[in-house]
């Protein structure tokens, strides 16, 4: 049999699922653990001032599209947040773009790359459980800390861990900080550089 006469079968394109992108599925109100990366998880957003438009989008974002935040943390390379959704979650993805599209085009004219890919991705989960959730909370408030940036979780300007330890009872700040996180996978390393 001549290798080159074999012909695979036609497949149907839309049975297949896209292989890189995760599936969105955005129909349930409640409360989202996201995290997005940057292309390569290049560092575009080192230094003081990057982080801060980077925070000061996130935050703008998610006032605008009704998601009201819980806890963030946002670096070099990647960031993370839990918000509770306004309705069903199928606003993510616009209030996601519009803060990468925003963002890449700052950094990109500030670099004088115009045509660079800043953004790569971004994951989001449901939080179902009173467990996951206050672990992820855990996890966002202090990630600064377990990437080794402060020794101190609310020593790092661009997450929510000193506006959380400020604005909430010391026992519910211990209890939520006992929560493991150690499942939570976090393939970025960011920058000590800020």
């Amino acid at each position: 049999m001549d290798i080159m006469a074999f012909t695979f079968p036609l497949m149907n394109e839309e049975a297949l699922p896209w292989p890189h992108a995760p599936l969105h599925l955005l129909t349930e109100k409640g409360l989202y653990f996201v995290t997005a990366g940057t292309y390569q998880k290049e560092h575009h957003f080192r230094g003081v001032q990057r982080l801060e438009v980077l925070q000061r989008g996130l935050l703008k974002q998610c006032q605008h599209h009704g998601w009201r935040l819980e806890a963030w943390a946002v670096f070099s390379n990647h960031y993370h947040f839990v918000a509770e959704s306004p309705g069903t979650a199928e606003s993510l993805p616009d209030m996601l773009n519009g803060l990468h599209e925003k963002t890449a085009k700052w950094i990109n004219k500030l670099d004088q790359q115009p045509s660079r890919k800043v953004w790569h991705n971004y994951r989001e989960t449901l939080l179902t459980e009173q467990s996951s959730y206050f672990a992820r909370l855990n996890y966002t408030h202090r990630n600064a800390h377990k990437h080794g940036l402060v020794t101190v979780a609310s020593d790092y300007p661009w997450c929510s861990a000193a506006w959380f330890e400020e604005h909430t009872g010391r026992p519910l700040i211990q209890s939520i900080y006992r929560f493991k996180t150690d499942k939570i996978g976090d393939e970025y390393e960011p920058s000590a550089d800020w």
